[in-house]
């Protein structure tokens, strides 16, 4: 079972939930950025949510499936077509032998996933698919996608067969058949273009000066060109500390706020180092990381302070709402 990579796409990498154990040793944790569609699209495929799937960045690839599959795509629209007729996002999706899935430039967001029943046959490093470009480390080959690739796939899930047994019925003489249901949005982080972040005060909180700390929760802050997975730059009005001061590297993690003597704000990302000397003013909350991965050059974001009840109350509900779903489509299709 075979994907044969006709484009490669911008940036096309095999990602899963990170590479964790090994910080320690100076190896970044890595993963998808937006975690909840990775998770969404192998739970729609009968995957465990650990399962790798193709993390799509802004311009997608064309993948010819030489053999039947059970896909699902989710998170932004990349206006995805099997062999030309557009296909639904957050659903489950019977694809033919022979069939192409291509796609297109994003209508919103910047990342989708593609994951297969089975999963992509690749072997795990430091228990973990995700690829890690910079050291070459994980997923396929250590590299992204390039023309002429072949993805092997793992046999199939059993709740994976069942449910491309029944979907295959729904093709007729198309080159896929889904389902007439999708993921409720109700499930769904509020993804949108400018997105509010809810973020709670990060170590060195208390040192930034009151009219920056306004200013963090009163502007908005733009997306910069230089962004990327390690970490987003934010160009607004700029926050200082009281005072300068010299800091001893400290560890940091997905969403942490850091502070540079320029004032202008990074957020580190899924690629981001294990330790960081900046200081940092604020922690994005887990469950806001997705719409802050979606989130475009140029997009304006703003922050929220919320205090860490309502952060671990937004975490716990994140996590029953896929519990919800991984049940639901068993229940559906058992």
């Amino acid at each position: 079972m075979t994907i044969h990579v006709q484009k490669p796409g911008l940036l096309t990498t095999l990602q899963d939930s990170g590479r964790y154990g090994y910080q320690q040793y100076g190896v970044i944790v890595s993963g998808a950025m937006d975690r909840f569609a990775h998770k969404t699209a192998n739970l729609l495929v009968g995957n465990e949510e650990t399962e790798a799937s193709l993390e799509i960045t802004i311009i997608g690839p064309a993948l010819y499936f030489e053999t039947p599959a059970l896909i699902s795509i989710c998170g932004s629209d990349l206006s995805p077509k099997i062999d030309g007729m557009p296909v639904p996002l957050w659903r489950p999706v019977y694809i033919k032998a022979g069939a192409t899935v291509q796609f297109g430039s994003s209508r919103e967001g910047c990342r989708c996933y593609l994951a297969v029943s089975g999963g992509i046959d690749v072997p795990r490093q430091m228990n973990s698919y995700s690829t890690y470009l910079r050291a070459g480390l994980g997923g396929f080959q250590g590299r992204a996608l390039k023309e002429n690739d072949r993805l092997s796939i793992k046999p199939i899930t059993k709740l994976g067969a069942k449910m491309m047994e029944r979907l295959g019925g729904n093709a007729r003489d198309a080159a896929f058949g889904s389902v007439s249901w999708r993921v409720s949005f109700e499930l769904m982080p509020a993804y949108e273009a400018n997105p509010e972040i809810r973020v709670i005060p990060g170590a060195q909180y208390p040192l930034f000066d009151p009219a920056s700390l306004e200013n963090l929760f009163a502007t908005e802050f733009k997306v910069q060109p230089q962004s990327d997975r390690m970490g987003y730059r934010l160009a607004g009005k700029p926050i200082h500390m009281r005072e300068p001061k010299e800091m001893l590297s400290e560890p940091v993690t997905f969403g942490t706020v850091q502070v540079p003597p320029d004032g202008n704000l990074i957020v580190l990302m899924a690629d981001r180092q294990t330790t960081g000397g900046y200081p940092k003013v604020a922690q994005v909350i887990s469950a806001d990381l997705p719409l802050l991965a979606q989130a475009q050059i140029g997009s304006s974001i703003r922050f929220r302070l919320v205090d860490l009840r309502e952060a671990q109350e937004a975490y716990l509900m994140t996590e029953l709402n896929l519990n919800f779903l991984k049940k639901s489509i068993q229940m559906h299709f058992i």
